[in-house]
């Protein structure tokens, strides 16, 4: 933990925990949670008479897909999200949030994906050359995210 002398710590990306919606079942471990990304987007203005630059005016917030890569898991409560989805165009948009934890398993920071729904499901290539495992990854799209800090 922080200390006077040492006003923060840094922490392990590593340890953290993703809950889909209010379900809170083994079915959600992930090894890697990717596309923590919010971009403001920007309007060129060009003004008669000034030639030397453009006005740039915010316009709105950007966000990355979330991505989700996990081993692949069999009889997974979330497959059938993902089938709903992907195959029979049935939207099913819900809250997910992703927690990043200390060393005590308790929350440093956390974000919450609001109305996120799957857009892309991939499943790793088989290879009989390689000793590696089945690895499933999923894309969602969402609203926009919420940072919160403990």
């Amino acid at each position: 933990m922080a200390t006077d002398s040492y006003p923060y710590d840094i922490p392990v990306g590593f340890h953290f925990n993703v809950n889909f919606g209010a379900d809170k079942s083994s079915d959600i471990r992930f090894q890697e949670v990717g596309g923590l990304t919010a971009e403001m987007g920007v309007e060129e203005l060009v003004v008669g008479g000034e030639n030397m630059f453009t006005y740039r005016l915010p316009v709105r917030a950007k966000y990355s897909n979330l991505i989700l890569k996990r081993g692949m898991v069999k009889n997974s409560k979330l497959i059938g999200w993902f089938k709903d989805a992907i195959e029979e165009f049935q939207f099913a948009p819900m809250d997910i949030s992703v927690y990043l934890l200390d060393k005590d398993h308790k929350s440093i920071s956390s974000w919450e994906f609001i109305q996120a729904y799957p857009v892309k499901w991939v499943i790793s290539d088989f290879n009989a050359t390689n000793n590696a495992l089945v690895i499933e990854t999923i894309e969602l799209v969402y609203q926009y995210f919420k940072r919160k800090n403990y």
